[in-house]
C-alpha cells in the first residue's frame, strides 16, 4: 500500500464547493463518525471476490446508478437486495458455482458528469452531482454544492444498512450451487459504491489497529469510475492506499498498458480478490476492444477478477427525449463478454447492473416487455435508466444460461 493521496493531485469529477470553511467543519464531522462498515467485512468480501477470480465463484453486482436521500429511497433499497438475492440463486442453480450479490448501494450518493452545468429554457446551472453535493431540481438553490449533503449521505447510508440487515436472510452473503444460501458462508451483506467524492471518502478511512492496514469506512468495496481512473490522479492515488477490494471501470478507449499500470498501482502483492476490472465496452465495441486487454493482461500474470457492466456502454436516447437501454443490446454485450473469456481460456467473472426491484419503466423490452412508448409511465431515476425488477429476472435466467457448464 502507498501513502494516502496528496492534496495536490488533480481529482476529476469534484463539486466547487463554495465554502471552505463550512467543507472543513463537514469533513472533520466525518472523520468523528464510525465507520459504516466493519473493516473485517472488507476482508471477507475480498476473500470471495478471490474465489470468483479464481472460477470458482461469480460476482452479481447491482443497484441504482444514483442513490436519493428520503425515505422511498429505502423502500427500494430493500426490494433491489430482495431482487438481488433472487438473481443470485437463479443464476447459482443454473451455472452451478456460488454467486456472491453485492449492492450498489447505501454510498452512490455522487455522479460524475459529461459537463459542469446543465442549460434548460436558456438558464445555465450546475449540472446534478449526485444528492451528496446538490438537489435534483432546476433551480439555483437546488443547484448549489451544499458540504452539509455528505453528512445526510452518510446518515442515509448508516439507515439503509441496518434496513437492509434486518431482511431475513440478509446474513447469508454467498448463494451456493444448489441455488440456496450457503450457511457456511453467512456474513453480512456487502455493499459497494463509486469512491467518487474524496471529501466524502477520505474523512471516512480508519486504520486497523492490529494490522495497521487503512480501510474505506464507507463500503465494503469502492470503485474508481472511467472518467476518474487517471494513473496519475487522486482517486487512483486514494484506492491505493486503502486496503478494500478495488474495482476500476474500463470503457472502450482503455489500452492494456493502463490496464496494466493500474494493476501494479492498485495491486502490487497480486492478491486475489484485490483488484475487479469491470468492463463497459458497449455490444457494439466489446469484441474489437475486449480481447486484446484480456490477453495481455492475463499474459502478464496479473490477478483480476473481470466483470461486466453492459449497461453504461448502451445508453441511448428515445424519441421522446429520455434516456434509455435495450435489453437487446445488454443482452448482446453480456453473450460476447462471456464468449470472448471462453474463447481465450479464462474466466467471466460476473455482471455489475443498473436495477431495482421497482416496476419502473426505464429499459426497453423483457419478458414482459416496455416500449418506448411507455417510458414516461414510471420513469422515476435520478440519472440513468435502470432493469426493473423482472428485466432484472430475465437477465438472471439468461446468466443462469450462459454461465451453465458443458454436460
Amino acid at each position: 500500500m502507498i501513502t494516502a493521496p496528496s492534496g495536490t493531485l488533480h481529482s476529476a469529477q469534484q463539486p466547487d464547493w463554495p465554502d471552505p470553511q463550512t467543507l472543513s467543519t463537514v469533513t472533520d464531522r466525518l472523520a468523528g463518525l464510525p465507520p459504516l462498515v466493519p473493516l473485517a467485512e472488507a476482508d471477507a468480501l475480498r476473500e470471495r471476490l478471490a474465489a470468483a477470480a479464481r472460477g470458482e465463484a461469480l460476482l452479481l453486482q447491482g443497484g441504482h446508478c444514483a442513490e436519493e436521500f428520503g425515505p422511498r429511497a429505502l423502500g427500494e433499497a430493500e426490494s433491489t437486495v430482495t431482487t438481488l438475492r433472487q438473481m443470485a440463486e437463479i443464476i447459482s442453480y443454473g451455472a452451478a458455482v456460488p454467486v456472491v450479490p453485492l449492492g450498489r448501494m447505501a454510498g452512490q450518493y455522487a455522479k460524475p458528469r459529461s459537463s459542469s452545468t446543465e442549460t434548460r429554457g436558456g438558464v445555465e446551472l450546475p449540472a446534478y452531482r449526485g444528492d451528496s453535493v446538490n438537489g435534483l431540481g432546476f433551480t439555483a438553490a437546488d443547484r448549489a454544492p451544499d458540504p452539509w449533503r455528505m453528512e445526510t449521505a452518510y446518515r442515509t447510508a448508516a439507515r439503509t444498512l441496518e434496513r437492509i440487515r434486518l431482511l431475513p436472510g440478509a446474513d447469508d452473503e454467498l448463494t451456493g450451487p444448489d441455488g440456496l444460501a450457503d450457511p457456511a458462508a453467512g456474513a453480512p451483506f456487502h455493499v459497494s459504491h463509486e469512491a467518487l467524492l474524496l471529501d466524502y471518502e477520505t474523512p471516512l478511512v480508519r486504520t486497523d489497529p492490529a494490522t495497521g492496514r487503512r480501510y474505506a469506512g464507507s463500503g465494503h468495496l469502492v470503485w474508481i469510475g472511467e472518467r476518474t481512473r487517471q494513473l496519475d490522479g487522486g482517486h487512483v492515488a486514494f484506492a491505493a492506499s486503502i486496503a478494500n477490494p478495488i474495482g476500476v471501470k474500463v470503457g472502450p478507449t482503455a489500452t492494456a498498458d493502463e490496464l496494466l499500470t493500474l494493476t501494479d498501482i492498485l495491486d502490487p502483492d497480486r492478491e486475489g480478490g484485490r483488484l475487479t476490472f469491470i468492463t463497459r465496452m458497449g455490444a457494439d465495441r466489446i469484441h474489437a476492444v475486449l480481447p486484446a486487454l484480456v490477453e495481455k493482461v492475463t499474459a502478464a500474470g496479473a490477478n483480476v477478477l473481470w466483470v461486466c457492466d453492459p449497461m453504461h456502454g448502451n445508453t441511448q436516447v428515445a424519441p421522446n427525449g429520455f434516456k434509455t437501454r435495450s435489453l437487446g443490446d445488454i443482452t448482446a454485450e453480456i453473450r460476447a463478454f462471456v464468449e470472448i473469456h471462453r474463447s481465450l481460456g479464462t474466466h467471466p467473472g460476473g455482471l455489475h447492473l443498473e436495477l431495482t426491484g421497482s416496476h419502473v419503466t426505464e429499459c426497453v423490452g423483457g419478458t414482459d416487455p416496455v416500449t418506448l412508448d411507455d417510458l414516461d409511465r414510471n420513469y422515476t431515476t435520478a440519472c440513468d435508466p435502470r432493469l426493473n425488477r423482472g428485466q432484472a429476472l430475465d437477465m438472471a435466467f439468461l446468466a443462469a444460461d450462459l454461465w451453465r457448464p458443458a454436460r
